[in-house]
């Protein structure tokens, strides 16, 4: 039976959008271990983890060229196509993120612009776990290739036998990284942070994980850059009598399936949609090979309801979703009045199932409420913004004045100085 809440007051609501995660008391420590014992041992540390918790026996960590082509080799050509197609829309979204870096006149003899640089060397984590996320790189892989980051490092965890999903290592390829390490969870942050004998640091780390992945990555933001706080996924519907319930569960679950920390939200404005939906999800669940996964995600999900769509949009705002399902009826102002979400999908033939792979959005989006301050991964992830400006003579005497004023009510003399040198000079 599924948590019910009927017509909840307000002051409740920041209860009910509570995520289901661990004690950060509890697991901060065990990072913080992981991270020095890398930062100390390196190599060393990173092979002795991969047998403690993947159960692999690894010499070394790279994934050779001889895997990559065996890769390709083995992943089936109805696969292949899939990927590609999917690599395509993405690769077409990403493309048109890119910004022109148009002059602007602000005064006369006064132009300014901004223009985009590629960050050097990113590193890109992708999940393994209990499923291959292969669709990951492409997300993470695409962008940073159109951006132009001349260093781009993958690290994946392996299984019990040393190997990397096929799928993962075909994708890659496809995305031009070539630099690949067998390497997960907090141990694989660490070493893109600080780096080690086979692992070169980075600049800015990229990838979603479990809580100990996310927290390793908030932890190392002292060393360097990260995407968001990425952790364990989330979905939130919105439904009213335009919905049809089988498809509004086939969503809940396709996100339940996640993990079991994974959280599921319905919001609906009638009792009937709440009992239907929970019927379908009953029905679906028996078929699914991750059914017990997706067992323990629906004991935290919640069902409320509320009396209007606006009412369920504010929720939905206040909960802040990585993904918004709107099964209902909607219009420009509905839509408008979304300002918390990662990604939102409209309509009942718009599953976020298509969002985590081929539409052409990106699937790496901020999750535990940081959709109210974080947007998701896009080409701009990947770059940092210059301005420029260049003045002529005559447009530097034009805000002479207002420059050397601000200056000079401000106590600092030079600043003034450095533009009334320039104006004295013969």
């Amino acid at each position: 039976m599924i948590a019910t809440y009927n017509n909840p007051t307000k002051i409740i609501w920041r209860e009910l959008s509570k995520r289901p995660v661990l004690n950060d008391a509890a697991i901060i420590p065990k990072v913080q271990k992981i991270i020095k014992e890398v930062q100390s041992n390196g190599d060393k540390a990173l092979i002795s983890f991969s047998q403690k918790f993947d159960g692999a026996a690894l010499v070394t960590l790279s994934v050779t060229h001889t895997e990559i082509e065996n890769a390709i080799k083995n992943t089936p050509i109805d696969l292949q196509s899939a990927i590609q197609l999917a690599f395509d829309n993405i690769y077409k979204i990403h493309k048109a993120q890119k910004e022109s870096g148009k002059k602007i006149k602000t005064t006369p003899g006064v132009y300014c612009w901004r223009e985009s640089r590629a960050i050097d060397k990113v590193g890109l984590y992708i999940p393994g776990g209990s499923a291959p996320l292969f669709s990951t790189v492409l997300m993470l892989g695409i962008p940073a290739f159109i951006a132009g980051c001349a260093d781009i490092i993958l690290c994946t965890p392996c299984n019990k036998n040393g190997e990397i999903h096929d799928a993962v290592l075909y994708a890659a390829h496809l995305c031009g990284i070539k630099k690949i390490f067998k390497v997960g969870g907090a141990q694989a942050i660490a070493a893109m942070a600080y780096g080690t004998e086979s692992i070169p640091p980075v600049y800015k780390i990229f990838g979603p994980g479990n809580q100990y992945v996310t927290t390793a990555k908030q932890l190392v933001q002292n060393k360097v850059a990260i995407d968001m706080p990425a952790g364990p996924s989330e979905v939130l519907v919105i439904a009213d009598r335009a919905a049809v319930p089988e498809f509004v569960a086939a969503d809940l679950l396709a996100q339940a399936e996640h993990g079991p920390d994974s959280q599921v939200i319905l919001i609906c404005t009638h009792k009937k949609i709440a009992a239907e939906v929970e019927a379908a999800i009953n029905i679906q669940l028996k078929d699914l090979p991750r059914k017990d996964i997706a067992t323990q995600a629906l004991k935290h999900a919640r069902f409320v309801i509320v009396k209007t769509i606006n009412d369920a949009i504010e929720l939905s705002n206040e909960y802040a979703p990585e993904h918004l399902i709107l099964s209902c009826a909607f219009s420009s102002t509905t839509i408008s009045k979304i300002t918390n979400a990662g990604s939102v999908f409209i309509g009942n033939y718009s599953p976020e199932s298509v969002g985590d792979y081929a539409s052409g959005t990106n699937h790496t989006l901020p999750t535990n409420g940081y959709a109210k301050a974080y947007s998701g991964v896009s080409l701009d992830s990947f770059v940092k913004k210059i301005t420029f400006q260049n003045l002529t003579k005559k447009g530097l005497e034009n805000i002479a004045k207002t420059v050397t004023t601000m200056a000079e009510a401000e106590g600092l003399q030079a600043h003034s100085n450095a533009v009334t040198i320039r104006l004295n000079h013969p």
